[in-house]
């Protein structure tokens, strides 16, 4: 069992910064990677970044450029650094223990409670 507990969300004006945390405990000796997603309201939740216990990262589109996704394995913590915030980018943002793939990230059963940003024009 592996548990999440995502930090850092908050207020900030568009073109701000943000830095979110995602702090795992448990069985992380078992994790192969971890991924950001967000689900804004009436929506699926996405794929925001992903990194593997490698260290090997991908992104979704829209964030290229904006967003960094990195680790600190010695405190079993990811962060999102994400800048150049758009008010769009409001929403939840859960992290989540998964399968780091060629060509896609596939999530599994284990997902923090989220942390809310909130993006003001």
């Amino acid at each position: 069992q592996v548990q999440l507990v995502e930090s850092g969300g908050g207020l900030v004006q568009a073109g701000g910064s943000l830095r979110l945390s995602c702090a795992a405990s448990g069985s992380t000796f078992s994790i192969n990677a971890i991924g950001w997603y967000r689900q804004a309201p009436g929506k699926q939740r996405e794929l925001v970044a992903a990194i593997s216990s490698g260290g090997s990262t991908k992104y979704a589109d829209y964030v290229k450029g904006r967003f960094t996704i990195f680790s600190d394995n010695a405190k079993n913590t990811v962060y999102l650094q994400m800048n150049s915030l758009k008010p769009e980018d409001t929403v939840v943002y859960y992290c989540n223990v998964g399968v780091y793939g060629t060509s896609s990230y596939y999530a599994m059963d284990y997902w923090g409670k989220g942390t809310l940003v909130t993006v003001s024009s």
